[in-house]
């Protein structure tokens, strides 16, 4: 493969074909070395992104996290091999974004090793997922891990009481405790949750790492130790990674400069082709980027998951990064379209899984460096919040009126979708939400309706379970440019469940099928708060993906 620029670090083979962009790189690459701008972010200096320390001075631990967790592993391995000898089988998640996105990783590309734990990640509010969770679950042999750093995400403690429900139900409330885990930030009020329903263990995080860069912190080690990850190994590569990047030529300088630069030329489509065993790690890029970088009427939009297709079908404004193992060619006459079409490229090879360790320093440190060249603060999120004071204000009205505002769907037809795309605006793209339980059929018809609209737009496609993605592009869906096009899938349950206001007691007034429509709603409204266009859909309560299969037959 012909290469016209190398990334210069240490065992990490990058090739880059970046055609007319490359000078405008070299130069905002020599900007960056003349501003000391990575020199300032390793001492901390929050004046490289703004003149104020909020929200940054207290969002750097990330920056040695990798060295300073060696210190933690024996105790780390020391809690599962307790785990296992106690003679827990399954280990269940709960959590959301930073929160969960890295634990799906180290089980979906490293595995499960034999004798260790198996690792289920719960991160939908879906009625459907909580029971199809409940009829698979050995709880006699299952460790819950209450993961969230602030100790107050709703979706993680509505998760919680559902099973410590099931817990003490079966077990009594003196032995269900022991069947749980918390991890947490010091001071949150699950520390004190925890205490109260006698918890087998509460880890503390750091503090000074948000949830998006929390990755090789205790938030994604401990689950990935369970699965039988060897976290020296993984540590050793995050660290040889680090020091690379306080090197000349640092690649992650350098890949923060490519994707700041592009999205400046107007290649803010980001996307990824990733190997297929390591699939998983284009999700946790995702919220890296989006929610990083979409904010202050900019934005780089990342785009994983997607099927290649003919080049013909891409449009200027796309970026191609192919991450894949050293052993794996499957995308290479993909690869090979795509630049001899002119498109820029980046591809990056791994000497094997362990080098995701390296890559998840490598990126968020990028993304720092893309935040800095854009002018945007990475490390903050001011727009997630706007759908949940939404969704918190609906659940209020539920809780006083007994109905939630009424739902206002748009007919399913080609002719109100044609019209609705119709309002594209250059640069524009679409972001499809699904709130409905994810499954491989429904995997597939989301698929299948992506690359017909790619086929007939040529637009970049985008595909996220809520409300999984408010916690991971929603807020590049509300704070960028504004040229995403929200087309919005709801569903009914058959079969709800409540959710108990008290952990240990029977009562609730709320189920989770109302608190994903409240959810779905606060981020249409918020949407269209922002000024962006959207359209609902209803798909009904049975044969979901049959519905959408017909639909998108029907285009």
């Amino acid at each position: 493969m012909k290469k016209d620029n190398d990334l210069p670090a240490e065992k990490l083979e990058v090739t880059t074909r970046l055609g007319k962009y490359q000078p405008l790189i070299e130069t905002a690459w020599s900007d960056l070395k003349r501003g000391h701008i990575l020199e300032r972010i390793q001492a901390h200096d929050h004046t490289v992104w703004q003149p104020e320390p909020v929200e940054i001075s207290n969002r750097l631990g990330w920056l040695d996290i990798a060295e300073r967790m060696q210190a933690a592993v024996p105790d780390i391995n020391n809690l599962v091999d307790q785990l296992r000898q106690a003679g827990f089988r399954q280990v269940v998640l709960l959590g959301m974004g930073g929160s969960s996105l890295a634990p799906e990783v180290f089980r979906k590309a490293f595995g499960q090793k034999e004798g260790y734990l198996d690792l289920v990640v719960l991160d939908s509010t879906d009625p459907a997922a909580i029971l199809d969770l409940d009829r698979n679950l050995d709880l006699a042999r299952t460790i819950f891990i209450v993961s969230t750093k602030s100790g107050t995400t709703p979706e993680t403690l509505s998760f919680f009481k559902h099973f410590y429900n099931r817990l003490c139900n079966r077990f009594g409330e003196t032995k269900a405790g022991g069947h749980f885990i918390a991890i947490t930030d010091p001071g949150s009020p699950l520390v004190d949750l925890a205490e109260r329903c006698h918890f087998r263990t509460t880890i503390l995080a750091d503090v000074n790492i948000g949830g998006r860069y929390s990755a090789l912190s205790q938030f994604g080690l401990l689950p990935a130790a369970l699965v039988g990850v060897d976290l020296k190994e993984l540590l050793a590569r995050a660290i040889r990674m680090t020091d690379a990047c306080k090197k000349e030529g640092s690649p992650g300088g350098w890949l923060g400069v490519i994707l700041a630069e592009m999205a400046k030329a107007g290649r803010d489509k980001v996307t990824f082709i990733i190997s297929r065993s390591i699939a998983s790690f284009g999700n946790w890029i995702e919220q890296l980027i989006a929610e990083s970088t979409g904010k202050s009427g900019r934005g780089i939009l990342p785009v994983v998951g997607e099927t290649p297709g003919p080049v013909d079908e891409y449009g200027a404004d796309r970026f191609f990064v192919n991450i894949c193992l050293d052993d794996d060619h499957s995308n290479d006459l993909v690869v090979d379209a795509l630049m001899n079409a002119g498109h820029p490229v980046l591809v990056i090879k791994l000497e094997d899984v362990y080098d995701l360790g390296g890559q998840f320093y490598l990126w968020e440190l990028a993304t720092a460096v893309a935040g800095y060249s854009l002018g945007i603060q990475p490390f903050d999120q001011p727009n997630v919040e706007a759908a949940k004071i939404l969704a918190r204000k609906m659940i209020a009205e539920f809780a006083r009126k007994g109905v939630l505002p009424a739902v206002h769907p748009a007919p399913m037809t080609p002719t109100s979708l044609q019209s609705f795309l119709g309002s594209a605006l250059p640069g524009a793209y679409i972001a499809i939400q699904a709130y409905v339980a994810a499954s491989p059929a429904m995997d597939k018809a989301l698929l299948a309706l992506c690359l017909k609209l790619r086929e007939r737009t040529h637009l970049a496609i985008t595909v996220g379970y809520g409300p999984r993605f408010l916690h991971s592009t929603g807020q590049l869906h509300k704070g960028d440019a504004g040229k995403g096009l929200f087309i919005q899938f709801i569903s009914h349950p058959i079969q709800d469940v409540l959710i108990p206001d008290v952990a240990g007691h029977p009562g609730g007034g709320l189920t989770f099928g109302t608190l994903k429509t409240a959810q779905a709603l606060g981020d249409q409204q918020a949407l269209q708060e922002a000024g962006r266009k959207v359209i609902l859909f209803n798909l009904g309560s049975v044969k979901l993906s049959h519905q959408l299969e017909r639909f998108t037959a029907s285009l």
